[in-house]
């Protein structure tokens, strides 16, 4: 019998909050951010191999890295490759791919998930993906899966949802986009709220609706290359059309605005490792709160801190706490952990004073 259960990983960001590791040409889903021996890429790829077979896992990412992705994911063709020509966020990539997939299989359910998120349980998201494939097999509905939240976190969005429950699936009342630390603080006390992982699992026919009836330019665009998906003319056609789609997320696009969208509540152990802080809180600490990543390192006084230097590199730091320290390459960062977010932007300055060479 045909499976059909398909896997989205999408991997085109540039992971610029990860800087000075991740850089434009060798993004962090590529690196070994966890000093595991893998990278984030090939834990997600490994991740859904428990869930659908290998044929059935297709990567969306820029053009530019589809060599770094045949290297690392060893066995996967060509052909499982969608490559975009443009960044144009992630309604049209899970577009342009949902029309492929369409083409190959209208019955597609299918799961899109980012590249670069860490699970700590995998058992229980594999449990959990496995339930909302099953729901939306005969369901025409949208479900994303929402994260118990642990604490009032002001970088993720929220999600309220219905408390009743059927089949273990709750209906959406609405998202809320990074909110204020009080209300981030009254969403956690209300209990009734998930934080929004952006891992979603529906009928390829449940999105094609939802772009039809939400985001008509979008189904417009990619739905009159129909003819051409899975021949040798789609990147071509590609090529020339993806740029002119708008530059949106799927939430602001399909999510927030469809009736039919529903959650799963779930706690694996998730972290989307979007920050140098994220990944402290993620990684294993040694006695002095710090997490160290490093050959050649004498470390006094220093606490609470993230460090990543360089294996050819000696390094010698003292009296600091609560800082993030990370060499790489041509660039080094020092910077206070709780300013983090700041970081971003002061790349794309030194950017425009010393080049693209930097980021």
């Amino acid at each position: 019998m045909k499976n059909n259960n398909y896997v989205l990983i999408m991997a085109g960001g540039v992971g610029s909050r990860f800087w000075p590791k991740s850089r434009n040409t060798y993004p962090k889903q590529f690196l070994d951010i966890l000093g595991i021996g893998k990278s984030l890429l090939q834990l997600t790829y490994d991740r859904f191999l428990k869930i659908v077979p290998a044929e059935n896992i297709y990567i969306v990412t820029n053009s530019q890295y589809s060599d770094i992705i045949v290297n690392q994911l060893k066995g996967i063709s060509l052909e499982q490759l969608i490559c975009e020509p443009s960044r144009n966020n992630t309604a049209p990539c899970i577009a342009y791919a949902s029309f492929k997939l369409n083409s190959i299989n209208p019955d597609a359910n299918i799961v899109v998930a980012p590249s670069d998120h860490f699970i700590l349980h995998e058992d229980i998201f594999t449990k959990k993906v496995t339930q909302a494939l099953n729901y939306t097999e005969n369901h025409n509905v949208l479900v994303t899966l929402g994260i118990s939240p642990t604490r009032p976190d002001t970088g993720y969005g929220y999600i309220k949802y219905d408390t009743a429950a059927e089949e273990g699936i709750h209906k959406v009342i609405r998202f809320t986009e990074k909110p204020s630390l009080a209300k981030a603080k009254e969403f956690l006390q209300a209990g009734d709220y998930l934080w929004n992982a952006g891992i979603f699992i529906w009928k390829v026919s449940a999105i094609l609706k939802g772009l039809k009836d939400h985001a008509e330019a979008i189904y417009t665009l990619f739905q009159s290359g129909n003819e051409v998906y899975n021949t040798s003319d789609e990147q071509s056609f590609i090529n020339e059309n993806y740029p002119k789609s708008p530059n949106i997320s799927i939430d602001y696009a399909i999510m927030e605005q469809a009736d039919n969208v529903y959650t799963i509540p779930a706690d694996f152990g998730w972290s989307d490792l979007g920050t140098w802080a994220s990944l402290y809180e993620s990684a294993p600490r040694n006695d002095d709160n710090n997490v160290l990543s490093a050959k050649q390192l004498h470390i006094k006084d220093t606490s609470n801190s993230i460090i990543h230097i360089n294996n050819d590199k000696l390094a010698i730091i003292r009296g600091l706490d609560n800082y993030i320290v990370v060499d790489e390459g041509n660039a080094l960062l020092i910077y206070p952990k709780d300013q983090e977010q700041e970081i971003k932007e002061v790349v794309r300055e030194m950017s425009i004073t010393f080049g693209n060479t930097f980021i």
